[in-house]
């Protein structure tokens, strides 16, 4: 039964009204709302058009939820209005508070939100009053924009999920009811808004410079898309806009020659990235840099940053995936860095925030199902000999089988194995992995593969995270354990798979921000490797046109997670 059972209930209170329950039969925990009953015309009108609203919608949809909202909060208040009053003569205005709160609106470009999701056109006063319908759609609406406001500034406009499966972030939640009743209590709504937007420095510093942004727009040059990585000898229409950027002279030749792999090579040395004269979606985000973002890029970021937890947490790990890079920060300054590798666009790290639990040293490799399928499975259909070279086991109902005692012939386009790594120095996690336990089955972890990390572009696994210096990492992480440290977890190296449980748990979040912010108040770019900017930038709305479009990471170079 999806439905709301209105009780009565007994109250032994002088003159009060005789609230009401309300409970969703279909939660486990009754909800108790206390329902007052209208006691003028207005008052009665409000609420039969916020039932009306309330009953016409689907239930789980966002209309049913903001109706719902706003029915119990005006119920606790007898339905009487919050924000509209009826002069001597007649006129309805606005209260102060619901001024305030519609200058808000007025400038929520600044916010990087739409002033027309918010003055919308049933927010027109009527010249007089005297018909208790349109006052009450107009306060009924004036709720419902204020609270829309109020959700897109502290939660953001678009559910992080609806853009991408792999944006697997829940949404924060809003107490309607009582930012309503403070609103309209309070002096300075204004202020009672601002508490909610994210307090993080990176946040601020892209609201800064999304204000400044018209005013250097003249100056501002035009981005280099992102496309095909780019190596001597190839052709491409960015080759003048690259040229331009590096300070070569003026050439109109689309031709990626020796010359210009040379000016990237020492672009390259510059940054710290390896100086291979390959032009991929990193070096081209560091050409174009923060001067060339967009206007809709530091939208979408500033949408990303509102998305995340309201705390990360005094001492955390945070992930950026187009950035390449991890860091442990506390109490606000990064403590520590390193290099990462992140999941192919085909297998994409997704973004999240949990929490570290575990340490595992010498880990064995539980290879997921699709590695199993789709790359294990038919090699070894060709070659059981595969499995052992690997340093790996069958398993079947639990038990390790030898691959020569399968009869590979019965067992046909089946395989009705599980596959595990042995610890050793061929496993694909190295010697130590860090473990934040989730559905996504993603987590920190060494690697053999070392090379790579050496690479600009470094989008190269099956969407776990490798760390390029796990004892560094592991060291720092551990700065608050007094039972762990490095040379603890060194000293369990060996054939044997040893868990090891910190004694607090350690908040790390896997984002994904394609600009951020710099010590000196410059902006730093970074590809969109997923495409996660251009899909935001449109549910918001936003023209797409000046977006370069995602580019295909290289391909995978060995079969680790």
């Amino acid at each position: 039964m999806h439905k709301i059972l209105v009780c009565f209930l007994a109250v032994a209170a002088a003159n009060a009204p005789l609230p009401i329950l309300a409970q969703d039969v279909a939660s486990i925990t009754p909800t108790r709302i206390v329902i007052a009953p209208a006691q003028s015309a207005l008052a009665r009108t409000i609420k039969a058009s916020l039932s009306a609203a309330y009953t016409a919608n689907g239930r789980g949809t966002a209309a049913y939820a903001e109706a719902q909202k706003l029915y119990f909060l005006y119920g606790e208040r007898y339905f009487e209005p919050i924000w509209l009053s009826e002069q001597a003569n007649g006129q309805v205005v606005f209260s102060p508070a619901a001024q305030q709160i519609l200058d808000l609106f007025a400038r929520a470009e600044s916010e990087g939100l739409n002033p027309a999701d918010y003055l919308t056109p049933d927010l027109q006063l009527p010249a007089t009053g005297g018909d208790p319908a349109a006052m009450a759609a107009l306060e009924t609406a004036f709720s419902a924009a204020t609270l829309r406001y109020a959700t897109h500034i502290y939660t953001g406009r678009v559910a992080p999920r609806s853009v991408d499966a792999n944006l697997d972030i829940e949404p924060k939640t809003l107490d309607a009811g009582a930012l309503l009743v403070e609103l309209a209590a309070s002096k300075d709504p204004a202020k009672v808004l601002a508490k909610l937007e994210p307090t993080h420095p990176e946040f601020l510093a892209l609201k800064a410079a999304l204000a400044k942004f018209s005013d250097n727009a003249t100056d501002r040059p035009a981005p280099i898309p992102t496309g095909v990585v780019l190596k001597a000898g190839m052709t491409d229409e960015r080759l003048p806009l690259i040229r331009q950027r590096l300070g070569l002279v003026a050439d109109a030749s689309l031709v990626y020659d020796q010359g210009v792999v040379q000016a990237v090579k020492d672009f390259q040395q510059g940054l710290g990235l390896e100086p291979d004269g390959v032009a991929g979606p990193a070096t081209v985000a560091a050409l174009n840099g923060g001067n060339a973002a967009t206007r809709e890029q530091i939208i979408a970021n500033m949408e990303r940053w509102r998305w995340m937890p309201r705390e990360l947490g005094n001492f955390h790990v945070l992930v950026n995936i187009p950035e390449f890079r991890l860091s442990i920060n506390r109490n606000g300054a990064e403590t520590y860095t390193t290099r990462v590798v992140v999941g192919t666009v085909k297998n994409q790290t997704p973004v999240f925030s949990d929490n570290i639990r575990h340490i595992v040293v010498n880990p064995y490799w539980n290879v997921p199902s699709s590695i199993v399928k789709g790359e294990i499975a038919p090699k070894t259909w060709r070659n059981p000999g595969y499995i052992d070279a690997q340093n790996m086991d069958l398993i079947y109902n639990g038990d390790v089988v030898s691959p020569w005692q399968v009869n590979w012939s019965a067992v046909g386009n089946t395989f009705p194995f599980k596959v595990r790594q042995r610890p050793g120095p061929s496993n694909a996690l190295g010697q130590i992995k860090f473990l934040f336990p989730n559905k996504h089955d993603v987590y920190l972890h060494d690697t053999p593969s070392k090379a790579l990390f050496s690479r600009s572009q470094r989008a190269l696994s099956h969407g776990c995270v490798r760390v390029q210096n796990p004892m560094e990492f592991a060291d720092a992480l551990m700065a608050n354990e007094t039972k762990i440290s490095r040379a603890s977890l060194e000293a369990m190296f060996g054939s044997s798979e040893r868990w090891v449980n910190p004694e607090q748990q350690i908040p790390v979040h896997l984002s994904y921000f394609t600009l951020r912010p710099q010590a000196d108040g410059n902006l730093q770019s970074y590809g969109d490797i997923y495409g996660h900017d251009t899909k935001l930038i449109q549910a918001l709305g936003l023209s797409p046109a000046a977006l370069p479009q995602p580019v295909m990471a290289e391909t995978i170079a060995d079969v680790g997670p």
